[in-house]
């Protein structure tokens, strides 16, 4: 991963997340913290150049050389540690090192709310300068800060952070040019004394944060091929998790917009049921079972609090139900295309789909034997509970995955999750042996079943196919999961006909949308990248596998440096747009990369 940018030029997404499962950054590419939110990933953004506009002064965390001629970064090996080397036009250059810690000490896991920065000189006379300009109130205010022999106080609002540092003190305050004669070390977290030797502290810290990782990813099973591009997928998709209580954000960012002066700007640092479902079982499939046993905790809440009742198809990572959706005037937004928007409205609508994305991640946790909880009988009534939700809303109208905020129909994708809830649950009871039980669910999924091919086929000149929705003939890529979701057999001709029907009309080139009809907005201006994922699944379904394997090629090609995807990508240009890294699209390079690499036997 390398690449050169001059500071202060266009924001973009070729940006680097860090993070430790509690809070998050993201690292432009000279090694500015442009984005990052306190106390967690759904909190007040204190570092947010990456959406003011024009002013990228202004919370940002950045060291600047003089006479900056080039910027190059890497990961450090299976671990989110990014190293980036800025050089001079003298040869001079400096390596600057960022993480978050996480390591496991005195019998749990030690994630401060904390950003750790190791500058080292390592050639030349290299001189440097820091901007640190934390804000607060979504970036209406400026921190007022006070400061100490080895330290800097800054008040945010009714926060405070320290930054602790042997780096000299009034040439940071005060912004000065100077040489960096030694490494120089800081810690910006908690507003406490820091205890203990810097130097050594945070040497310390990289060093057990590194064999964390490493230990980490040592413990999936991974495909032969595109190991790299698996990894470092799988490395995000963790940061993604807010380890407290399991919930999975959909992307660490906010108002990031699907396409150029779209107005499609969403929050999406929460925990969207569905998206969620597609990350654990992504994760599974490399055998990350620390993040399904998390998660599920967060579900057993979730369902706990519902009583029964209605599932929300998102909620904050701590379980809050209200996510009030407002606008930071104080930000201009991505490349000054506002409005920055916190919260999101789509928790009022109702999507019926998260009732099968609770229960298929739930049933492995009554047949898997390597989990720490194995489920029994009283989870199995709480998750019945979820079930009759699913029976009883499966043939009414929602919003419908992709969240549409002024219509509803009932959605194909969603009556066939509430479908396969009621299939997954009858697989449950048989393997407790409820005979009952399992007789009542197989009866509702049949039911269901007949329902959905009663309602969404659509009669064509040409044969058929299934439909988008029971009220209409339109489609949508969510059609291609039915082979995924069990509810179709690869081979059966109805899947068949409905993908060769949504790929002529959903298709353009090597991408595909997710729709071609319009929405709120107008026409989808960008294709979305999980649905040219779900593409490559159905081609290597239908025997085109020569044909998925270059367009996963095409897709791997279009991941920034870092190794990230966004939501949405233009399909004429080849630009990324949308919340990054996004969890949707991180999880289409693991399946497409299990799906389709040669086996490890040919290496044996």
């Amino acid at each position: 991963m390398a690449g050169t940018m001059s500071v202060g030029s266009k924001a973009d997404l070729e940006l680097s997340p860090i993070g430790n499962c509690q809070v998050s950054g993201l690292i432009d590419r000279d090694g500015g913290l442009v984005w990052g939110c306190i106390p967690r990933v759904d909190g007040d953004p204190t570092f947010c150049s990456l959406l003011n506009g024009e002013d990228r002064d202004e919370g940002v965390w950045r060291f600047e050389l003089e006479k900056q001629v080039s910027a190059t970064q890497h990961y450090e090996r299976n671990t989110p540690i990014l190293v980036t080397r800025l050089e001079d036009e003298d040869g001079g250059a400096v390596e600057i090192r960022d993480f978050c810690p996480r390591f496991e000490g005195s019998g749990r896991m030690y994630r401060p709310v904390a950003y750790v920065r190791i500058v080292r000189a390592v050639a030349g006379a290299p001189r440097l300068k820091m901007k640190l300009h934390p804000l607060y109130g979504h970036g209406a205010h400026k921190a007022e800060t006070t400061s100490g022999t080895n330290h800097v106080r800054y008040k945010l609002g009714d926060n405070a952070m320290r930054l602790s540092t042997d780096a000299p003190i009034g040439y940071l305050l005060e912004e000065r040019s100077y040489r960096v004669e030694s490494d120089q070390h800081f810690f910006l977290g908690p507003d406490e004394p820091f205890v203990g030797n810097l130097r050594t502290e945070l040497r310390r810290m990289e060093e057990k944060t590194a064999k964390y990782w490493k230990t980490w990813v040592r413990g999936l099973h991974i495909p032969l091929e595109w190991q790299e591009a698996v990894i470092r997928a799988a490395i995000a998709l963790k940061l993604c998790q807010h380890e407290e209580t399991g919930a999975i954000v959909a992307a660490l960012t906010t108002s990031i917009p699907e396409s150029a002066d779209s107005g499609r700007n969403w929050d999406y640092r929460y925990c969207w049921i569905r998206d969620s479902y597609y990350t654990v079982q992504a994760l599974n499939r490399l055998g990350a079972l620390d993040v399904l046993e998390k998660y599920l905790g967060f579900l057993r809440n979730i369902v706990d609090a519902a009583k029964g009742g209605q599932i929300q198809p998102l909620y904050s990572v701590m379980g809050d139900g209200e996510l009030t959706e407002e606008e930071a005037e104080a930000l201009a937004g991505y490349r000054g295309m506002g409005p920055v928007r916190i919260g999101n409205a789509a928790y009022k609508q109702v999507q019926h789909d998260c009732y099968g994305q609770i229960v298929l991640p739930n049933t492995q946790a009554y047949f898997d034997e390597r989990l720490f909880r194995i489920s029994g009988e009283e989870d199995f009534a709480h998750l019945e509970a979820v079930g009759k939700q699913a029976w009883a809303m499966h043939d009414q109208p929602d919003a419908g995955l992709w969240e549409f905020r002024t219509r509803q129909e009932v959605h194909t994708y969603s009556a066939v999750m509430c479908w396969a809830a009621c299939d997954r649950l009858a697989n449950v009871a048989r393997h407790l042996g409820k005979t009952d039980r399992e007789q009542l669910w197989t009866e509702r999924a049949d039911a269901i079943r007949a329902k959905i091919d009663a309602e969404a086929w659509v009669e064509t000149g040409e044969g058929g196919h299934y439909g988008a929705s029971f009220e209409s003939d339109y489609l949508d890529a969510s059609l291609l999961q039915m082979v995924e979701l069990r509810f179709l057999e690869p081979d059966d001709e109805r899947f068949l006909q409905t993908f060769e029907a949504v790929e002529k009309n959903l298709r353009r080139g090597e991408h595909m949308l997710r729709y071609a009809s319009e929405d709120d907005f107008g026409l989808p201006e960008t294709a979305f990248n999980v649905c040219t994922f779900w593409l490559i699944e159905a081609l290597v379904l239908s025997g085109r596998d020569q044909e998925a394997r270059a367009l996963f090629t095409t897709m791997l090609g279009h991941r920034t440096a870092s190794g990230m995807l966004s939501e949405d990508l233009d399909f004429e240009t080849g630009e990324l747009w949308g919340n990054f890294p996004q969890t949707y699209s991180l999880v289409g390079i693991i399946n497409g990369a299990v799906l389709l690499s040669k086996p490890w036997r040919n290496v044996r």
